[in-house]
């Protein structure tokens, strides 16, 4: 939407402003013409000015282009400017944001406060639908595709980051500790024997209760000391998955990154004890994205063994407010599976946050802040 200041303004330098809808309002296309009788001098002081404009224009419309269709983290971070544009041209492709909207009903995406508006950049809908966070809303084709460019983005990142076989995650709004327990409510479906949770010990509160809330039994698995170090004690999870039985387990629940003197768990040998007896293996990765040791982790266990999801906190990975995690997996139809269970819509605050962070940072910014952390 241009405001009819700029317009009049353009009008009595002889011009006239026009736009036009292209592919089904995926583009705007901005057209500035000569009026009949223009203002010569006015004209020629104009010209270069907008010429300067219709450039900028172009230049943001090709790195839409670029980051759309190979769904990838640019190399090199975008300045203010240029993501503030792509993020109004995506927000105008929402209904709510329609020329003419009268909004009726829940779903039109009504604001009382302006300034609520303009903190989430009009983006009102939120994202998913009623049965799942990660499909297209029809009435907000901008905030569905915002959603799906961060989803790819952050996928690209996980692989930079050092699990290069993921083929699958999603951004969930929720902290890590409850994203964990969407995951247990998925394995629900797929083991209904299962009671218990296999889970070496961490002295943590919201992973304890992530398997609590699901409606399941942790059975905690102290750790032995290594040295100086507390290690996952191999021996007990098996002993114990024997024990119970592999088909009252409905997982293993693992962790990488935690407080020392606990050291993260042998996530290669669990995977394989898990991959031995059927048994799913979530990680908790709240920390772990930032960590090359902990990516290296998971994509050891995959490859020699099971790991059906992983975890990671969006504000402890990606600098941005709490609220917000990543699932993902190396099976596409059960992480398609963790976002169809989420119920309802959801919140597009924290994919819009980490959106805005990746696309300034680049993947280059991204990469060198992983150096720096090592």
């Amino acid at each position: 939407k241009k405001s009819p200041s700029f317009k009049t303004v353009l009008g009595t330098l002889g011009f006239n402003w026009t736009n036009q809808i292209q592919g089904g309002g995926a583009r705007f296309l901005y057209s500035l013409k000569p009026a009949k009788r223009p203002d010569t001098s006015a004209h020629a002081q104009i010209l270069p000015l907008l010429a300067r404009y219709s450039e900028r224009l172009a230049h943001v419309q090709e790195r839409d282009v670029d980051v759309c269709p190979k769904g990838k983290c640019p190399e090199d971070g975008w300045d203010e400017s240029t993501l503030e544009l792509f993020l109004h041209e995506l927000a105008i492709m929402d209904s709510n944001n329609f020329l003419g909207n009268c909004g009726v009903g829940e779903r039109e995406g009504r604001v009382a406060s302006a300034l609520v508006a303009r903190r989430h950049y009009r983006f009102i809908h939120g994202i998913g639908r009623s049965g799942d966070i990660s499909a297209v809303q029809p009435k907000a084709a901008g905030s569905s595709l915002l959603n799906k460019i961060t989803n790819s983005l952050v996928l690209d990142i996980i692989k930079l980051a050092g699990v290069h076989t993921v083929t699958n995650c999603f951004v969930v709004p929720m902290a890590t500790g409850m994203s964990l327990t969407l995951c247990f409510l998925t394995l629900r479906h797929k083991r209904p024997k299962a009671k218990y949770i296999i889970w070496p010990r961490i002295d943590q509160k919201s992973c304890f209760k992530s398997m609590i809330t699901a409606g399941f039994e942790p059975v905690v698995i102290e750790n032995v000391l290594e040295g100086d170090e507390l290690r996952t004690d191999l021996k007990a999870v098996e002993a114990k998955v024997q024990e119970l039985g592999p088909d009252y387990v409905l997982c293993v629940h693992s962790t990488t990154s935690c407080f020392a003197p606990r050291v993260p768990d042998r996530l290669e040998e669990l995977a394989v004890i898990c991959a031995n007896y059927g048994i799913p293996h979530i990680v908790n990765n709240a920390y772990g994205v930032q960590s090359s040791k902990c990516m290296h982790l998971i994509q050891q266990g995959a490859r020699v063994g099971r790991i059906d999801a992983f975890v990671q906190s969006l504000d402890k990975n990606f600098m941005v407010p709490v609220g917000g995690a990543i699932i993902a997996g190396f099976n596409d139809s059960f992480i398609q599976e963790i976002s169809k269970m989420y119920p309802g819509r959801a919140s597009a605050s924290p994919t819009l946050d980490v959106l805005i962070t990746l696309l300034s940072l680049g993947s280059n910014g991204y990469k060198k802040l992983l150096k720096e952390r090592k």
